[in-house]
């Protein structure tokens, strides 16, 4: 988690860096809050009436949120499931299968492209569009009831520091090969 990459072999020790330290725990605490599985069911059971008669999923929303950031990009009138795929970071095949969810759902339509008949172009339903538009809301609105007591220039300051934060994370991602490292170098002490 830190800026500064420690040499191999280099001990680091968490209080060198209480601020690195403390912002890793929180970090880890928010993955834990969202991860939680009983946050899942209950979201399932509250949804389980939602457009086309399925339950909503969470992958329903992430479809629809990149399906509608695709939508109002002005680069190119087409919104494929390749896009998606890009646009969530995920593997195609993962894409399609998510994609075919929220069809199924009633949130999104699939039409043939007028530009390749091999591709479909995809767009958001009444239905999708109101389901994005409740769930902007609930966000923001937690959001709110989180940060209540901050001031405005707190708010701005962390969305500054939060979104740098979080490119830099893109740029430069976490080394999947570090978990290793950290359990063969645990067991070499």
């Amino acid at each position: 988690m830190a800026t500064d990459r420690p040499t191999a072999g280099a001990p680091v020790d968490p209080v060198d860096d209480p601020v690195l330290n403390d912002i890793a725990i929180a970090l880890f605490h928010l993955r834990r809050v969202w991860a939680k599985p009983d946050l899942m069911k209950r979201i399932r059971a509250q949804t389980s009436g939602g457009p086309g008669g399925r339950p909503l999923q969470l992958s329903n929303l992430m479809v629809v949120h990149a399906v509608a950031a695709l939508s109002d990009c002005a680069d190119g009138p087409e919104v494929t499931v390749g896009a998606v795929a890009e646009r969530l970071e995920i593997d195609p095949s993962t894409a399609s299968r998510l994609v075919g969810h929220a069809i199924d759902a009633g949130l999104v339509s699939r039409r043939p492209s007028p530009m390749d008949a091999r591709r479909a172009n995809l767009g958001l339903t009444d239905a999708g569009a109101r389901v994005k538009q409740v769930a902007e809301r609930f966000r923001l609105d937690y959001m709110r009831e989180l940060m209540a007591d901050w001031t405005p220039e707190e708010r701005t300051e962390f969305a500054r520091l939060l979104a740098r934060f979080a490119d830099a994370a893109v740029r430069s991602p976490m080394d999947p090969d570090g978990v290793g490292r950290i359990f063969e170098e645990a067991e070499s002490e």
